[in-house]
């Protein structure tokens, strides 16, 4: 998604026990949190680099000097599986949307494609597996924005077939069936036809991701829902309070039929100081959209990496807070607490929205897992965060499938 649809953030300690700087360079991250980290199966469930694969000139094996994600980043972040997700702008709608998915899925695939030896394409927990003991990174593929699908379950069924392992519900903007949290409600959370397409997904074993959508939404789609369902980016509003967020009350709720909440990088998620600096300043975010457009037309993934360039350049002038990056593990830290260790994961937003600094890209991953194990964390429980917890929920997402399946017939 634009960089820009989402809030402006700050920093604060490092949960009042590590400074905020306690990790200046992967050099400083300890032994046991490197070893830790890099035998552990490292998912990270929302990264919008795919823009990027449509320009037909960007080579994902090649380390880049913007951006966040690439095959040598993603290397030095020890990731094991990653999902690119499939968005395109809320006010593309019809099968002119659908169009523009198909496009970005086949994008996907051929950067598969192109670098056999590193990338492994992957749908279900399994193909995580065999990608894993191959040495090769699992690839998954994500649709953002239910408005792609066309109010059409057979373009749903397409997306299944194609190896879309999600759906996000909404973008910015609501669909035609499901409310989303950044828009003035009109179907009270979701249609009837939004329960079929959550009952159609439940069938294909396609995740449910309630990222993005409104707290009625988030409701309807646990009432429905006959698997488990997650937020595949989303942190918590306790300690951030935008709509994007999900509250205490909500995360028990998704937890409580065995969902997953993955926080969020994003600055504007994981700061309220920098929202309220935001909110204070409008203008900021005018000229950022205004000025992103101007750099790059209609370029989404170029106007994505223009808007961090502008944003950092606010910082560096005092007109925004600065935002450090252990606010990530602050909200890991409390979702933890609401909910427990097993319903918790990282969904980084890279090349979606402004990193915080210190996370700037996708090789700084090991700094988690160093700050886990600082406040306390056992292996075994980190190794849930980093993504067991993650590849549980797709395990139970598949059996649901299955069973549904089998009452079918």
């Amino acid at each position: 998604m634009p960089a820009r649809t989402k809030p402006l953030a700050h920093s604060r300690t490092f949960g009042g026990v590590l400074s905020s700087l306690a990790f200046d360079s992967q050099s400083e991250i300890s032994p046991e949190a490197r070893e830790l980290h890099f035998r552990s199966l490292v998912i990270d469930t929302h990264t919008d680099t795919t823009q990027r694969f449509l320009s037909g000139d960007f080579d994902l094996g090649a380390r880049h000097a913007d951006g966040s994600v690439d095959i040598p980043r993603m290397r030095e972040g020890g990731l094991g599986a990653i999902f690119f997700a499939v968005w395109i702008k809320g006010t593309i709608t019809g099968r002119v949307a659908v169009e523009k998915a198909f496009a970005q899925i086949e994008a996907i695939r051929r950067q598969v494609a192109l670098h056999p030896s590193d990338l492994a394409a992957a749908r279900t927990a399994c193909d995580i597996r065999r990608a894993r003991v191959a040495g090769k990174i699992a690839v998954l593929t994500a649709v953002e924005g239910g408005q792609m699908m066309n109010s059409d379950l057979g373009v749903l069924r397409e997306f299944a077939s194609l190896g879309v392992s999600y759906m996000t519900l909404t973008h910015m903007q609501n669909t035609e069936w499901a409310d989303a949290s950044t828009a003035k409600p009109v179907h009270n959370g979701l249609s009837e036809f939004g329960k079929q397409a959550i009952k159609e997904m439940n069938s294909l074993g396609m995740m449910v991701d309630v990222s993005h959508v409104s707290d009625k939404t988030v409701c309807d789609v646990l009432a429905v829902s006959e698997a488990p369902v997650f937020a595949s980016h989303s942190s918590c509003k306790a300690l951030c309070a935008t709509p994007r967020n999900l509250s205490d009350e909500m995360m028990v709720a998704l937890a409580a039929k065995g969902g997953v909440i993955q926080i969020n990088f994003h600055m504007g998620f994981i700061s309220q100081e920098f929202r309220d600096a935001e909110k204070a300043q409008p203008e900021l975010g005018k000229y950022v959209d205004a000025e992103a457009e101007r750099r790059c037309g209609e370029n989404d993934a170029c106007q994505i990496i223009e808007s961090d360039k502008i944003v950092r350049g606010f910082v560096a002038e005092g007109k925004l807070p600065r935002v450090e990056w252990p606010l990530i593990v602050d909200h890991i830290d409390h979702a933890v607490k609401v909910v427990g260790v097993d319903h918790v994961g990282i969904g980084s937003d890279c090349d979606g929205a402004e990193m915080p600094y210190g996370m700037e890209d996708i090789s700084k991953l090991p700094r988690i897992t160093e700050a886990l194990l600082q406040r306390g964390y056992s292996e075994t429980d980190i190794e849930k965060i980093l993504g067991g917890n993650m590849l549980r929920l797709m395990q139970d997402v598949e059996a649901a499938a299955k069973s549904r399946r089998g009452n079918n017939a």
